[in-house]
């Protein structure tokens, strides 16, 4: 018995001794923590900080995408998902609880805000072992609105994640051109707005931004730490881009192709406005077309139609064709020729009146009727390889550069005979839109061809660093005094008798330009599609003509004509409203207007209405008398001061003044009313009146509420109303070759 104790003595104290140790060790390991302030290496310190280390990143702002003048077209917007944390666990404080209490109430308070039964978000708020509930599509998307009416409810447990959205505030605004950005989740795991065409896409890397972070201590609840020190690396905004688009006649553009879309409904139709003197693209738009904000309609036509996409242009090439011939000099305008029918070996051109032709005509008379025969004659007087240079001279053929991604090469189709012919009025060889306008450039500016850009300048905000587009020249395929022939050329086209552009008159204003009517080749083969509204219809002209300040092309595909409508009326519902607004609206004087004389005004004061009128129309000025008194007292314009013959002068007579019948007035005569008056208007719009709040004679005082709704004027019934024309078969059947002729097995 007693060995037996002792055995146990002796196990005892040798555990006693190896806990012992265990125990020396594990202090003296402790000691030497503390002593030494490191483990294995680690700094334990550092340690114990990345344990309370928390990052937060600072979200860069994607870059703006505004006009010439800085109004906005593209930017961010800040959407928010809404989640409730469950979690009692996240409340500290039981006063300042951090995680949802009230079920009931936040369900009813929810259910104001979100698109939910307030029976569902209770059911979902009630669920047990979570941390946190959203609430499905329901609840994300939302608007700082409705997060800021949430939150001042300071219902507890209710959190927000914000992200960056891309806001396009005109809807409908050159749709293709710009392009989308949308969120998209990078390798990174980080979500982020990625353009996905258009400008979006083209300058993705220039618009998005780099995120910044701050990094600060805080506890395992997420609280920042007492006298924690943050450290912040600044977030770098994305470069904002200002285009060469104006949104006026961008919006011009846009409302007229919605009007003529609707009536017309064409398999697709484009529109370019352009500054020949520069090559800036004022104005892009197409149909169909989507809203970039909530992506309708992108599905109808993915393709930016003007950049992207190739056509055979028809007898809008007999610019280029005509320009080539002037500057070989084999084109002799008074110089006869057969019209009617010209054979390319056994195959016969057509003129388009089904070969009957004019008879022993003109040449001139031939560009004006558009006759395939003259312009089949020019190109044997130039012969074919000169000709072919002046076309890649003129740009076809290749790409334009243009500042858009996916542009279209087009092919000059000229190795047999007939498609040298062909070519020559604008069948066979497809072109881009951005080609077109390109060469008119040349023949707008005297012979110097300039390159499309839609980017006027780019602005970093983070520097203040400007990088600007400048015009760029392309080539000079042409003399100056080739160019002013062209032009004078084409504005016989609209002009003349048998001119086949009469529809594209714009009173007021010379126009020089082209009608086209090309056919479009079979998608089941076999030659050209045939019937009256299978062509492509278009027009390229330009203005004043003397010296253009705007270029504009119209294309449209199959409209559905009906009864007598012709495609070239329906092209010229896009080209004549557009070019007019913004021929007024750029302040670029009419043909009548640049005859005008100065008149210096005298003064009126103390003559009567009668002879203050006399005098003034006699200088061919437009007197207007506001009042019934028998002298006058006021004017506007001043005396000394110098107007143009034609403009208003506001005469203004003692007793009590009256408003005028200020309809059709421009705004800058409005305000004259509202100076000499003193009366305040308000004024509603730009361009001119539509209608005015008060009738014409009553009386105006200081207390006088006057409004003033202005509108483009192709919204004014009977403005400036040009006579109507009667349409001229031609614009809308010059199509370049009959099926009769043969040519489309030919081709084939």
């Amino acid at each position: 018995m007693k060995k037996r104790v002792g055995n146990m003595r002796r196990g005892a104290l040798v555990l006693f001794i190896i806990f012992g140790v265990i125990f020396l060790s594990v202090i003296g390991r402790f000691f030497y923590m503390q002593v030494v302030g490191d483990v294995n290496g680690v700094p334990l310190a550092a340690k114990a900080a990345k344990q309370h280390l928390r990052s937060s990143v600072i979200e860069a702002n994607r870059g703006s995408i505004l006009d010439q003048k800085g109004e906005v077209i593209a930017k961010d917007t800040a959407s928010y998902t809404l989640a409730a944390v469950l979690d009692p666990k996240q409340t500290v404080d039981a006063k300042n609880p951090h995680h949802v209490v009230e079920k009931g109430e936040t369900a009813a308070l929810l259910a104001k805000y979100l698109p939910m039964k307030e029976a569902d978000i209770l059911k979902k708020l009630q669920k047990k072992n979570l941390f946190q509930v959203e609430f499905g599509k329901a609840g994300k998307n939302l608007s700082a609105e409705v997060k800021d009416k949430i939150e001042a409810s300071k219902l507890p447990g209710l959190v927000f994640t914000k992200q960056a959205e891309r806001f396009y505030p005109n809807g409908v605004f050159a749709s293709h051109l710009i392009g989308y950005a949308q969120q998209e989740e990078g390798k990174d795991g980080i979500s982020k707005l990625i353009g996905k065409m258009g400008i979006e896409k083209a300058y993705n890397d220039i618009l998005t931004g780099k995120n910044g972070s701050i990094n600060y201590d805080a506890d395992k609840y997420g609280y920042i730490l007492p006298n924690t020190k943050s450290t912040v690396k600044e977030a770098q905004d994305g470069q904002d881009i200002y285009l060469t688009l104006d949104k006026k006649i961008q919006t011009f553009l846009e409302d007229t192709l919605n009007t003529v879309d609707a009536k017309y409904n064409p398999k697709n139709m484009m529109a370019v406005v352009m500054n020949p003197k520069t090559g800036e693209i004022l104005a892009m738009s197409q149909r169909d077309t989507f809203n970039p904000t909530t992506k309708e309609g992108l599905t109808n036509q993915w393709a930016n139609l003007p950049v992207e996409i190739t056509y055979e242009p028809g007898s809008v090439m007999k610019i280029f064709s005509l320009a080539s011939a002037i500057d070989l000099g084999v084109y002799h305008p008074n110089a006869y020729y057969q019209s009617g029918t010209y054979n390319v070996g056994s195959i016969p051109i057509h003129d388009h009146n089904a070969g009957v032709g004019w008879g022993s005509i003109t040449y001139r008379e031939g560009v004006e009727r558009s006759s395939n025969v003259a312009f089949a004659k020019l190109l044997a007087g130039m012969g074919p390889d000169k000709f072919k240079t002046y076309l890649q001279n003129f740009g076809f053929g290749a790409k334009t550069g243009i500042d858009l991604p996916n542009e279209a090469t087009g092919k000059i189709l000229f190795d047999r005979r007939i498609e040298q012919v062909t070519t020559v009025f604008g069948q066979g060889t497809t072109v881009t839109m951005m080609q077109m306008l390109q060469g008119a450039t040349a023949i707008a500016s005297d012979g110097t061809m300039k390159q499309p850009y839609v980017v006027s300048k780019i602005v970093d905000p983070n520097t203040g660093k400007v990088t600007e587009t400048k015009p760029v020249t392309t080539g000079k395929p042409i003399s100056a005094a080739t160019a002013k022939q062209t032009r004078e050329e084409l504005r016989n086209v609209i002009t003349g008798k048998v001119g086949t552009g009469k529809l594209y008159a714009i009173d007021g204003y010379d126009i020089a330009g082209k009608t086209g009517t090309s056919q479009i080749p079979n998608p089941n083969g076999g030659g050209y599609m045939t019937g009256n509204d299978n062509y492509i219809f278009s027009f390229m002209g330009m203005a004043p003509a003397k010296d253009p300040e705007l270029v504009m092309y119209v294309t449209m595909q199959q409209p559905q004509l009906s009864g007598t409508e012709t495609g070239g009326k329906a092209v010229s519902e896009v080209f004549n409203p557009v070019m007019k607004n913004s021929l007024q609206y750029l302040n670029i004087k009419s043909a009548d207007t640049a005859k005008l004389k100065s008149v210096e005004m005298t003064s009126m004061a103390g003559k009567t209405p009668d002879v203050a009128k006399k005098e003034l129309e006699a200088k061919k000025l437009i007197p207007v008398v506001i009042g019934n008194g028998k002298k006058i007292v006021q004017q506007l314009p001043l005396a000394g001061e110098k107007i143009l013959e034609g403009q208003r002068v506001i005469l203004m007579t003692e007793g009590d003044m009256t408003i005028p019948d200020m309809k059709d007035w421009a705004k800058n005569d409005v305000l004259k009313v509202s100076e000499i008056t003193g009366v305040p208007f308000t004024v509603n719009g730009d361009g001119y009146v539509l209608k005015q709040s008060l009738s014409a004679g009553s009386v105006l005082n200081d207390k006088s509420q006057v409004t003033i709704d202005l509108t483009t004027p192709d919204k004014i019934p009977n403005f400036n109303k040009v006579p109507k024309v009667e349409d001229n078969k031609e614009d809308s059947a010059d199509t370049t070759v009959q099926e009769a002729t043969g040519l489309n097995a030919l081709l084939n």
